[in-house]
């Protein structure tokens, strides 16, 4: 058992490409034991779903997702096969599902059967649009909740085409919002000594992490519109170009605008009424980075940030993720992170991304080949008396 915060608790992780298996992902890097139960052969679709690989079978997407994992294969339309999911399910605290609405009842490990044989289990469902309402039965992709969320109409800049924000927003903001929904059921089961169903969506993560999109909204009466790299609350705080190349500064509330426009030697703009106020500035943003455009123009990108951090404006370089990952601040906190493998003998990996000062995280086990831990996990389950021995076994 991991010493862990989590240590001691078990997940059955039924899930397939990104928003579960990141959800199940982060439960175990916090010591959970993770089983990843996958179809026979082919296993998580993930496995063979990228257009690359490294030396083995497994993508790197898979391996990216699934670390602090054992795996299992179980054809849970099998008799025998779902028996041995139910007697897992008899050791489990928490599982996660992300099939569309209704597969898991026609399979018969809905939480109703599930919670009759574990009442204490916190199972949660992920799927495109949640479990009620017209849109429950469409396909949901992290792309088509961006699209229906309002992200992509807010995305870029305006007169393009619709941007996608390049991160999924809407698969991983699902995990991180089952993950904490499932802590919370698990501190309330303290209590309750009782389980709970979760119902999560990526259109209500997508929606949920809208918060600077909606106040605009509801502000204004308007949707949102794209304003590029702009934050819609303040201004200046985006991309501007220097002599040589785009830079980012954040004069994000009053304090900071009087040192910014100290710094860029225009102490006058404050004087103007289109500028005087963080509010007008924001309803005259372009034209205020219109008017700024020749003042950037007159030094580099390194000499435009050196000289407002040392005024206490934030303003930073654009790093792309080659040189993000290498940057000294990453090194340091060890956002890369080398993973042995047994077939690809090591690969890297971002590193875990809150820190644990009593009980740091660790990679405990590498993303788990297909079933490669079935046979350990059955005997497990056998030696606690929750499976019959396979007849071969027997004799």
């Amino acid at each position: 058992m991991s010493n862990l915060p989590l240590g001691g608790l078990r997940v059955l992780d039924v899930s397939q490409v990104m928003a579960g298996p990141f959800c199940c992902m982060l439960l175990g890097d916090m010591g959970a034991d993770v089983v990843k139960v996958e179809p026979p052969r082919t296993g998580d679709s993930t496995r063979h779903s990228m257009g690359f690989r490294l030396k083995g079978e497994d993508s790197p997407g898979f391996l990216a997702l699934n670390r602090n994992k054992r795996s299992i294969t179980l054809n849970l339309k099998d008799e025998e096969d779902r028996a041995v999911f139910y007697a897992l399910v008899k050791t489990a605290d928490i599982l996660v599902e992300n099939a569309r609405p209704g597969v898991s009842a026609r399979l018969g490990i809905d939480y109703d059967t599930l919670a009759a044989i574990n009442p204490r289990l916190v199972y949660a469902s992920i799927s495109g649009f949640g479990q009620t309402g017209p849109w429950a039965q469409r396909p949901g992709f992290d792309l088509i909740a961006q699209a229906m969320s309002g992200i992509l109409s807010s995305n870029g800049f305006p007169d393009m085409e619709p941007a996608k924000n390049s991160i999924a927003v809407a698969d991983l903001g699902a995990g991180l919002f089952s993950a904490y929904a499932i802590l919370s059921a698990i501190i309330g089961r303290q209590t309750s000594g009782k389980g709970q169903y979760i119902d999560a969506s990526l259109l209500e993560a997508a929606m949920g992490l809208s918060i600077w999109e909606t106040t605009e909204l509801w502000g204004t009466g308007k949707a949102p519109t794209p304003i590029g790299s702009a934050n819609r609350m303040s201004a200046p705080y985006q991309a501007v170009r220097a002599s040589d190349g785009w830079f980012v500064i954040g004069a994000a509330n009053q304090g900071l605008w009087l040192t910014f426009i100290d710094v860029i030697g225009r102490p006058e703009l404050q004087q103007d009424p289109l500028y005087s106020t963080n509010a007008a500035r924001v309803q005259n943003r372009q034209q205020l980075i219109d008017l700024l455009a020749p003042t950037f123009l007159t030094r580099t990108k390194d000499e435009w940030i050196d000289a407002l951090l040392a005024a206490g404006v934030p303003a930073a370089p654009i790093l792309d993720y080659g040189e993000a990952v290498t940057s000294e601040q990453a090194v340091a906190r060890d956002m890369v992170q080398m993973i042995p493998h047994p077939v690809e003998g090591e690969f890297k990996a971002l590193g875990f991304p809150v820190k644990m000062r009593g009980t740091p995280q660790e990679v405990r086990l590498p993303p788990p080949l297909l079933d490669e831990h079935g046979d350990a996990i059955r005997a497990e389950l056998v030696e606690l008396g929750m499976l019959a021995p396979r007849a071969e076994a027997v004799k």
